[in-house]
Formats: C-alpha cells, structure tokens, sequence
C-alpha cells in the first residue's frame, strides 16, 4: 500500500516573498537546456 501525501506546505512572510520573486524571473539557458532535454528523453521512453 502506498504512503499518503503529506499536506503542502503554507509558505509565509520572506519565504513567500523569495518564492513569489524566483517565480516571476524569466528561465536560465541552463534551466531551458536541461528541460529540452528531459523532454527528448520521456518523448524515446514515454511510460
């Protein structure tokens, strides 16, 4: 039988702020490099 999922957690006050500003900059070329290539590889060996 599989764990359950624990809750997500409730991020506040500076954490909240440094999450928010992370999520509003534009990707790094690492970033977008290392996502194309996941992508290629789920796209040869899909589940």
């Amino acid at each position: 039988m599989a764990t359950p999922i624990a809750p997500t957690p409730i991020l506040k006050g500076k954490d909240a702020l440094r999450f928010l500003k992370k999520m509003e900059e534009p990707p790094t070329k690492e970033e977008v490099e290392f996502l194309k290539k996941a992508i290629e590889t789920y796209k040869k060996h899909p589940f």
